[in-house]
């Protein structure tokens, strides 16, 4: 793919090209809302720089809700970029720690480089107990010496209406097992929204139909409570934006939940929140009782998130939704 055309007339007349930054984090929608706060950092590094962020395709709609963002290019994980315009000035790896995704960055021969330190890549030292968040931040704030914002997590709304306005919105799914609570609890804390008098919304992905179809059955709501399969990924975010409330496991909604500054309760694991949770603001709620030793790629329920019991969630709702307005 060739770089698209940029830049201003200069003073003779002719087309000048701005210096281009590249952004690597083809990952998930959680992982690409934890890098907005350092990708806002790097537009604050480099001004006048073209800023192209390289993600996978299914996020490139959101990737653009992100204001620091030029360009959306898409990206495979681990995969070389499609690239045939010149090398850029800056590359930056926002994907991991090691030399498999700094090399994607490296190929692109930038004139400047920033990865965290491994093997050939001298850069900032990777901290594995360190927040997603700050953990990036600090990757920019020191390798490009500006200072990062962790809660600039915020994201502009889709110019999209979405099918419904300030539900509750219970999202079930998760990436894997291990984080999933258990359906027939997320449809008794949907029933506690309803008969609380509130409009329940079941979100989730196009594989996570069934799973929402269950819960809303399980609940007693009728199928127009199930959005899951339904929308967007731009309607699904419109939603959340005008959402009442939101509750959910550790997974990328909850993501959305923070960047749109709704109230939301979060039940982690087994991931804990201090490697993943919301900013410390009075509108997220965190129900955690691990230990931060499970396996976030589980095929079984996590003992921790087992933990967490119905009565221990409706009462954070009810808590949450009597402070905030």
């Amino acid at each position: 793919m060739k770089e698209a055309p940029s830049g201003h007339v200069g003073q003779h007349g002719r087309a000048e090209e701005r210096p281009v930054a590249v952004v690597l984090r083809p990952l998930g929608l959680g992982d690409l809302l934890t890098g907005v706060p350092a990708i806002r950092g790097i537009r604050a590094a480099v001004p006048e720089h073209r800023l192209v962020l390289a993600t996978t395709r299914a996020l490139e709609p959101l990737a653009g809700l992100i204001d620091a963002v030029d360009e959306v290019r898409p990206a495979e994980e681990l995969a070389p970029l499609d690239w045939s315009g010149p090398p850029p000035d800056l590359a930056v790896d926002l994907h991991g720690k090691g030399p498999a995704s700094h090399v994607v960055v490296a190929d692109l021969h930038p004139r400047r480089l920033l990865t965290f330190d491994s093997p050939g890549y001298p850069g900032p030292t990777w901290y594995p107990d360190e927040h997603e968040v700050r953990r990036w931040c600090r990757l920019v704030d020191e390798g490009l010496g500006v200072r990062c914002d962790p809660d600039a997590l915020d994201l502009r709304v889709p110019e999209v209406a979405p099918p419904v306005r300030d539900v509750a919105v219970v999202h079930p799914g998760a990436a894997f097992p291990g984080r999933c609570w258990p359906p027939e609890r997320f449809a008794a804390v949907a029933r506690h929204l309803a008969d609380a008098g509130h409009q329940v919304a079941v979100t989730g992905g196009p594989a996570e139909r069934e799973l929402a179809r269950r819960v809303a059955e399980l609940a007693g709501l009728g199928e127009e409570a199930v959005l899951a399969g339904t929308t967007t990924s731009l309607e699904l975010a419109a939603v959340v934006a005008a959402a009442r409330v939101v509750v959910c496991g550790d997974t990328g909604v909850a993501h959305l939940a923070t960047a749109y500054r709704r109230p939301s309760v979060v039940l982690f694991g087994p991931v804990s929140p201090a490697l993943w949770g919301p900013p410390p603001r009075s509108r997220h709620v965190v129900l955690w009782h691990g230990d931060g030793n499970g396996d976030p790629w589980g095929t079984e329920l996590d003992p921790a998130l087992a933990q967490v019991s119905v009565d221990e969630v409706a009462d954070a709702l009810d808590g949450l939704l009597a402070r905030v307005p």
